[in-house]
């Protein structure tokens, strides 16, 4: 009996050693896949997942919380890269360039065609009918799929540096790579693409764009650079992630970050020029490392080298219902450091953040609050009654942590 009761407590002791520290951000669920997975994709109830050398892997998310594998597809290559429209995956294949696959049937996907580019495809995007090639030394490939059984490259430009990852946004596509902190060409003329302008500096692993500003992914930083007027581009902000920023993932004004080895990172990005982090889950000490990452219904879902999938949500730092990204939490207590989410369905002035003895300490507003002032303790949001409802809606407690 006191051997039993030794033996479970070691293994308590062992299980409590390898739980990851984490702030409004929880691991829900998680498939194991062979190869090294680079970039993840979803669409609908499915998640392609391109895992390097053992080629597409398709995961069951109709329940986020248990996915499961349901077909896989071996690559002429190393698959590094994923985008999916319609019937269609489209993988960027190292060597071996574009890779065209059926998923009509999720559980059989099969090749339909192949690109070939003359560099190294690590990373591609989709617009209208064209395919965005990061291609390495080669730079950009715009590759027709207007037919998908019959891609076909119509453009390309150099970069002037090594192309790892590749965004586009209307008419210009935008790329980083080896020296290259963020380049921006025109696509307006997709057989025609042309450098407009290009900045130089550190090496770039992925780039994000949303609005008028790029997310680029270094070592250890997420760069926030300016794109509004893209023959002018420059840095306005940058944030320190602990590693590689290999994935980035900007929805609802949050930017969902895969650093390496340190694992998922979610910074708010409402004001770009000023990002802090709301939320993570810290893998330090665990055997595996983040590469992509996209964001879709709520949670991220994550390509965790090794591992295979992982499927996060993002819980915490925001009382919000109307938002995706901030899912509603009722009367729960909600974990914040810096800054406090309101709903902005909500009326000005909306509620009062209350001491633990019941003085107001702040009139909240709809949108991000900064609370960085206050001293670490628990607090208490009560949402004041409107000409609607005389009723105030239930308080919620709120612990700003250190």
């Amino acid at each position: 009996m006191k051997q039993t009761t030794v033996l479970l407590l070691l293994l308590a002791l062992a299980g409590a050693a390898r739980a990851a520290d984490s702030l409004n951000v929880r691991l829900i669920g998680g498939c194991a896949l062979p190869g090294e997975a680079f970039d993840v994709a979803v669409s609908g109830d499915h998640a392609y997942v391109a895992c390097g050398d053992s080629g597409l892997h398709i995961v069951s998310i109709a329940d986020p919380s248990h996915p499961s594998e349901v077909g896989f597809l071996n690559t002429p290559g190393r698959a590094g890269g994923v985008v999916v429209s319609g019937d269609y995956a489209y993988l960027a294949v190292d060597t071996a360039g574009l890779l065209v696959v059926s998923v009509s049937d999720p559980t059989h996907p099969a090749e339909v065609a192949r690109c070939n580019t003359p560099g190294q495809a690590y990373g591609l995007t989709l617009e209208g009918h064209y395919v965005y090639v990061a291609d390495g030394s080669s730079g950009l490939r715009v590759i027709s799929i207007a037919d998908p059984a019959h891609p076909q490259e119509v453009g390309y430009c150099d970069t002037l540096g090594g192309a790892v990852a590749v965004a586009v946004v209307g008419d210009y596509a935008y790329l980083t790579g080896p020296g290259t902190r963020l380049c921006a060409v025109s696509v307006a003329d997709p057989a025609r693409p042309a450098l407009v302008s290009r900045s130089e500096g550190e090496f770039g692993l992925e780039v994000e764009v949303s609005g008028y500003y790029a997310y680029v992914g270094i070592d250890p930083w997420v760069i926030v650079m300016r794109v509004a007027d893209p023959l002018h581009l420059f840095e306005v902000a940058r944030y320190g992630v602990g590693d590689e920023a290999r994935g980035i993932a900007v929805s609802g004004g949050l930017a969902y970050v895969a650093a390496a080895y340190h694992g998922m990172r979610v910074l708010s990005v409402t004001d770009p020029a000023r990002p802090f982090q709301v939320g993570f889950y810290d893998l330090t000490g665990f055997s595996g490392w983040t590469n992509g990452v996209t964001a879709s219904g709520g949670y991220a879902y994550n390509a965790y080298g090794e591992e295979g999938l992982q499927v996060f949500q993002f819980f915490g730092s925001s009382i919000d219902g109307d938002a995706g990204a901030h899912p509603a939490i009722g009367p729960l207590p909600t974990v914040v450091r810096r800054a406090l989410w309101l709903p902005s369905s909500l009326l000005t002035p909306c509620c009062s953040l209350l001491s633990i003895d019941g003085r107001t300490v702040i009139e909240l507003q709809p949108g991000p609050n900064d609370l960085s002032r206050l001293a670490p303790g628990v607090y208490f949001v009560r949402t004041e009654p409107t000409a609607v409802s005389r009723q105030s809606l239930a308080v919620t407690k709120v612990i700003v942590a250190e």
